[in-house]
């Protein structure tokens, strides 16, 4: 007996196939992870269910489809997505009624599934069971929202002159020029307190005072 995985598609005999312990849905080992809260080898998970039980997210789960939807209808008119195409678009697995029941996939505005496909501008075209696919159809062309303010052309804007730089002054701070001004006066004062002697005679040094006494001369 051969059966096919709900998630990559491949037929594959019974034997290589399990069971998902939340979703209860055949998939093959290579679509299966252990139990990531608790690594319990005995309790194996599909990628859908383990990925949602890592990050859950909020709001619809239908948003991916929407946002997928919007891609296309940049290159095409008609999409044709499988069922498990469908799961890995939005992370998760369908319910059992999208598989048995062709109304499911009625474009109604207040299921909140139809609302993924509906909001993006599309609608379903057929929807066929025995084969597992669905075709949607694009109905209108969507624009992204835009956050900009808009305007009427009868209101006037009050007139907003351009703000203009001036230019730095290189003129020295008051502190740098106080600092200047004492550095000259103590040079000046450096100056006036060492005694001027005639000609070319020059005072001796400190180290050649200590050498000799002054009523001692040398032999």
């Amino acid at each position: 007996m051969k059966d096919e995985c709900c998630l990559c598609g491949r037929v594959l005999p019974y034997g290589y196939l399990r069971r998902c312990q939340r979703c209860g849905r055949l998939y093959c080992i290579d679509c299966m992870i252990a139990d990531v809260s608790t690594n319990d080898f005995t309790r194996m998970f599909c990628l859908n269910c383990a990925r949602r039980s890592v990050s859950p997210k909020s709001g619809s789960k239908y948003d991916a489809l929407s946002r997928h939807l919007k891609f296309r209808s940049a290159f095409t008119d008609t999409v044709r997505l499988s069922f498990s195409q469908i799961d890995g678009i939005i992370s998760d697995n369908l319910p059992m009624s999208a598989y048995r029941t062709e109304s499911w996939w009625n474009n109604t505005p207040t299921n909140v599934h139809a609302k993924g496909w509906l909001d993006a501008g599309w609608t379903v075209q057929e929807a066929n069971l025995k084969d597992g696919y669905i075709i949607f159809k694009k109905s209108k062309v969507v624009k992204a929202k835009s956050f900009r303010k808009r305007t009427s052309h009868n209101e006037i804007k009050p007139f907003t002159p351009v703000r203009v730089r001036m230019p730095k002054s290189n003129r020295p701070s008051k502190t740098k020029v106080s600092k200047l001004f004492a550095r000259l006066k103590n040079l000046e004062r450096q100056r006036a307190s060492t005694p001027v002697y005639p000609g070319s005679f020059k005072p001796k040094p400190k180290h050649e005072r200590r050498l000799f006494k002054s009523e001692k001369k040398p032999q």
